[in-house]
């Protein structure tokens, strides 16, 4: 067998999370499991039996509000960047993909958790043809998630400042720290 390799920050505080924090719907602790090689999977979620099982793909990003305008930085409270890989999405044998966030100045973890289909879905209204996709997440202080990659200035001015609608494609909200989903096919 070949060494393990070693996490990212990502897994390792996501799985910190799911240890620390977060319990079946039962109640009970949650047993996790890191795989010994990559195979699309970083983490695995079991019950306390280990009878029901979730897969997890983790996807980590710095935080990028520090180069936003000063006043954009006093609403937001995380920013990512991603390039995905469509085909990777498209065949990928994780239940859940989740994206996780630190927020530079609250110090805050957030997730941004769906299905691949889900994922497929946004990235496919974006618009953005070929292989690689970049996204950009970005989480308001009101608690809102949005993909900002491709919007103008004004367009972002106008969601982060004055708290415009945006169209549903781009609205990532209901999968921020939603957990209890990964719940569903237990």
């Amino acid at each position: 067998m070949k060494p393990f390799f070693t996490i990212h920050a990502g897994e390792y505080l996501t799985g910190e999370f799911i240890e620390q924090k977060l319990r079946d719907p039962n109640g009970n602790r949650l047993n996790l499991w890191v795989p010994a090689k990559d195979t699309g999977v970083d983490l695995l979620v079991t019950d306390h039996l280990n009878k029901n099982t979730t897969a997890l793909q983790i996807k980590f990003s710095k935080d990028y509000l520090i180069g936003l305008p000063k006043e954009h930085q006093e609403v937001l409270i995380a920013g990512g960047w991603w390039t995905l890989n469509k085909e990777k999405i498209i065949n990928s044998t994780a239940d859940y993909w989740i994206f996780v966030l630190h927020g530079f100045t609250e110090k805050k973890m957030n997730y941004v958790i769906l299905t691949p289909a889900e994922l497929i879905k946004k990235i496919d209204h974006s618009g953005k043809k070929g292989k690689n996709i970049q996204i950009y997440l970005t989480i308001t202080k009101s608690e809102k998630c949005f993909q900002t990659r491709g919007l103008k200035k004004a367009e972002r001015n106008e969601l982060f400042l004055n708290d415009a609608p945006i169209e549903k494609e781009r609205d990532f909200t209901e999968h921020l720290n939603n957990w209890k989903q990964i719940f569903t096919n237990w």
